[in-house]
């Protein structure tokens, strides 16, 4: 957190030392200190800074927090809040972290009718061996004496992290509905884990990041008796997207893969894509200045590879990651002979939005994950 002083011009670091990313930044009525949310592992906490002292304070821990807001007399906050078995409610709390209070029950009848379980958190060596920590969560009904079949998540940004929240879109619950466990990584890019972590993935999509993932799927077979380890399945969009593609060019550890809005060719998406600053600065400059690293991380050149079923997803406005990077990838896997599926949405940009397209997208996942499970002898 940067602070101008508009009278004499300088600029100071007051939160010097705090090695994660502040957002939501909401300043005291008497203007002393500065309230604001920042990731933490798999959470979204709620911090302070003292302006004089630079002193920072954990206010709001362990909970996923959003849009923090502070009562006009400066005494109590106002927030969105949320967890893998609570859609978001309003809360309220005194800004020195004391008496927690619920404000709204919006979805409360509704959630009482649902069987869901909390997330718990494992910690594996990555590359390097660096802590990568995941989440896992298991299905309704869970019996650590039945095997299950496992979903091996990968989140996208690839600066973004999975976290304790109910997401409208790629919900940990709904994939655990079908009575699979869950694994969701946060690996190298991840948010929540300090800057450097966070920077190791770029210039590196395939690197270490790869090699997180796949110590996390390791240790996941090896450690929990209850993931049939036969039957395991992959699933990522965006970023996430773009390392299914690239697992299906370097591993056959999955039974199926789904690859939502994934990238597949770099040197394409380089001229494509309406983000034009990202491919520069991901992969430190343009395909002609920098053509190794574009060709050494990109999907495309590995394909011929692929051995694992796959269901391509894309929407036709999708223009962070555009729809030919899908007709590419599609392609490739039907000229291979890989068995594969393609589901467009002609009215779906890089997230599938609709309720009717997003209940589409839930039964033909859920259909691609059954039709190549194997049921044990």
């Amino acid at each position: 957190i940067m602070l101008f002083d508009r009278t004499g011009g300088t600029l100071t670091d007051i939160s010097k030392g705090f090695d994660l990313t502040a957002d939501n930044l909401v300043w005291s009525p008497d203007s002393k200190t500065i309230y604001f949310i920042a990731p933490f592992e798999v959470y979204n906490q709620v911090y302070s800074v003292d302006v004089a002292s630079k002193k920072l304070t954990t206010i709001l821990k362990g909970h996923n927090i959003a849009d923090l807001n502070l009562a006009a007399n400066g005494t109590k906050f106002f927030f969105r809040k949320q967890s893998t078995t609570m859609p978001f409610e309003v809360f309220s709390a005194n800004v020195d972290g004391s008496g927690l209070m619920r404000v709204t029950y919006v979805n409360q009848a509704v959630t009482n009718q649902l069987w869901m379980n909390d997330i718990e958190t494992f910690t594996t060596k990555g590359a390097n061996g660096t802590p990568v920590q995941s989440i896992i969560l298991k299905p309704a009904g869970f019996d650590p004496n039945v095997k299950y079949p496992m979903i091996f998540l990968v989140h996208g940004g690839p600066q973004g992290h999975w976290n304790d929240d109910f997401h409208y879109r790629w919900n940990l619950q709904m994939f655990a509905a079908g009575g699979y466990v869950v694994i969701a990584p946060n690996p190298r890019g991840s948010i929540g884990y300090g800057q450097k972590f966070t920077d190791e993935i770029s210039k590196d999509w395939g690197g270490k990041v790869y090699t997180d993932l796949m110590n996390v799927y390791d240790y996941a077979i090896k450690k929990f008796s209850y993931i049939d380890k036969n039957n395991t399945f992959a699933a990522g969009a965006s970023y996430g997207g773009y390392m299914i593609n690239w697992i299906a060019g370097h591993t056959n550890r999955f039974k199926a893969l789904v690859s939502h809005a994934g990238v597949f060719n770099l040197e394409s998406m380089f001229g494509t894509t309406e983000q034009l600053w990202f491919p520069e600065w991901e992969f430190g400059g343009t395909p002609w200045e920098k053509r190794k690293e574009y060709e050494k991380w990109s999907p495309h050149r590995f394909i011929h590879n692929c051995k694992t079923p796959m269901l391509v997803v894309h929407g036709a406005k999708d223009f962070r990651v555009p729809e030919e990077q899908a007709f590419q990838l599609f392609t490739s896997l039907q000229r291979l002979g890989i068995e594969s599926k393609f589901l467009y949405y002609p009215d779906e940009t890089h997230f599938v939005a609709k309720p009717q397209n997003s209940r589409l997208w839930w039964l033909t996942v859920y259909d691609w994950f059954e039709k190549h499970y194997t049921p044990a002898k």
